[in-house]
This record gives C-alpha cells, structure tokens and sequence, in this order.
C-alpha cells in the first residue's frame, strides 16, 4: 500500500522489529496450514501452497516452522479457518482492507469492528472500499539484482503487467491469476525474489497530515496485532514531510 514501506521503517525504528516477526511468523504459517488443507499438501501440486511457502521463505521463517504448518494440515485436530474480507475507513476517510482468517466469525467480526471505533475509523460493508483497489500479484527483488531494463525485459517475457524501479528495488506487477506462472518465470531468470504475494494496490489514494496519519497508524498498527488479521491495506499517501515527522 502507499507509504507502506516507510512505515515499516517507522516500526523498526520503534524498537517493534522481533514482536512484529514473531506475529508475521504466526500469521505466514496459518496461511500455509490453510493453503496445504485446501488443497494438495505437495506445494509442487498446489499454486496457493506454493506461493505461501515461497513468501514464508522469503520472510526467513526457518524450515521446520513451515513443515510444522504443513503437516498441520493433515491433522484431525486441524483448525478450520474462515477467510473473511472486512472493509472500512480510516481518518479523513482513508480506505481500509482487512483480511482475516478465523475460527470464531463473531469475535473477529466485534473485535475488527470495535478496533475501527477506538481509533477514529468505521467498519463499512463489503465492497464500500474495495472498488478503489485492483488485486494483483506483487514480486519485489533487490535494486541489485540488475537496472532497470533487465528486469523491465525479465517481467515483459515473464508475462507481467508493470515494473516500477527505485532506489531500494524492483516491484513487479501482474495479474493475480498470473502470479504463480510470473513468479516461476521471473525466479528462472533473476532468482529467488525478496517477496510474492497477492496484494490489493490502491487506484487512487488519500493524503494525509500529521494528526490523521498518527491516528492511521494506530489503527492499522492495532488492526495487525490481531491474530486473526492476515494483512491490513490502506489507500494512504503520505508526504516526506510528514513521514519525517512521525519518525522524530
């Protein structure tokens, strides 16, 4: 989402680093316990499962932690998970995606609800927001696994729709029934990515001040605390300016 990789940064520089890998661990392999049960536990045999292991790999949760949650899977005292999609405002009426997975509806539903409330946003009803977003495959890599062209000629052959190069790397843009193939085809060329996953890219987006971007942070970081939150997505725009200001 906008800005999301510098509020990354913000978190780390909070002193957040080992809680958040902790919770993205949990939250990577309830995603591949999900995937494995649904369909084939061979991630050869199963695109979903494959990407989920791929994304776990390249977030480095250790081996043994993904064949856990595989096997997990296969067990008879497996959870069954629901994946549900909530949708809301945020301050100045920022858009906001949650995807949860649960095995309790009405807690994640009270719970999601109740955090909206608390810091300054409204839970709206499905589909209020999502029109304002594309899903679409996203793969990034290091600015040094090549310039700009080669990996531009990499993601055209690979089947992709867009490639934005910076600084601090590569982002490869495709459809979301395209990913798995795109990734296959880009990891041949250019090697394993940093990150491949589905994700839901804002069409337009909201900019804020300092005041409403405090308070958007709080609530996304609240919303993320949540175990049965999977990812959290916002339409926000923020300024270097302001970003500054939220790091002091």
């Amino acid at each position: 989402m906008a800005g999301h990789s510098k509020w990354a940064n913000i978190q780390h520089r909070k002193g957040r680093q080992d809680a958040a890998r902790s919770k993205l661990f949990s939250k990577l392999a309830k995603e591949i316990t999900v995937a494995a049960k649904m369909g084939d536990p061979d991630p050869d045999k199963n695109p979903r499962l494959r990407l989920a292991v791929k994304e776990a790999k390249s977030q480095s949760v250790p081996k043994d932690v993904i064949d856990r949650a595989i096997k997990k899977s296969q067990g008879g005292d497996a959870e069954n998970y629901e994946e549900i999609r909530y949708e809301g405002y945020g301050p100045n009426g920022v858009a906001v995606i949650v995807e949860a997975m649960t095995d309790n509806r009405n807690r994640t539903a009270s719970t999601v609800r109740s955090t909206f409330g608390k810091h300054g946003g409204n839970l709206g009803e499905t589909g209020s927001v999502a029109f304002m977003f594309d899903r679409k495959g996203q793969i990034t890599y290091p600015a040094d696994v090549g310039d700009e062209d080669t990996v531009m000629m990499a993601a055209i052959e690979a089947g992709a729709e867009d490639v934005e190069s910076g600084e601090e790397g590569h982002v490869v843009w495709c459809a979301d029934t395209d990913l798995n193939e795109v990734s296959t085809a880009l990891e041949a060329e250019l090697g394993e990515s940093e990150s491949t996953k589905l994700v839901w890219r804002p069409t337009t987006t909201t900019e804020l001040g300092l005041e409403d971007a405090q308070k958007l942070m709080k609530l996304i970081e609240a919303l993320e605390d949540d175990d049965d939150v999977q990812t959290v997505t916002s339409n926000f725009e923020i300024s270097d300016e302001v970003m500054e200001q939220l790091s002091a």
